[in-house]
């Protein structure tokens, strides 16, 4: 294999790792948290219960943070490998 097809596979490689850790972080979030709200609501969390404030407040800052950090990791990633915008 030559090495721009293993600078490829290595890109590739840690894009599919970084894609499977967000989708796993966002069925967490998105599903978990609101199975659980009832359980959650015996903690607090600046004044609120937990399960009440994940599901109206903490799931939106939530999946903010999950299409900025993801997109910044894979930036780093892209200009890693050459694949940057330049």
């Amino acid at each position: 294999m030559d090495d721009k097809a293993a600078r490829r596979e290595r890109h590739w490689a840690q894009t599919r790792l970084l894609t499977i850790i967000t989708l796993i972080l966002w069925f967490v979030v998105g599903t978990l948290a609101p199975w659980y709200a009832k359980e959650l609501n015996q903690f607090t969390f600046l004044g609120f219960r937990l399960g009440y404030y994940m599901l109206v407040q903490g799931s939106l800052i939530a999946f903010v943070l999950l299409i900025i950090i993801p997109n910044m990791i894979q930036d780093g990633i892209d200009n890693k490998y050459g694949s940057g915008e330049r």
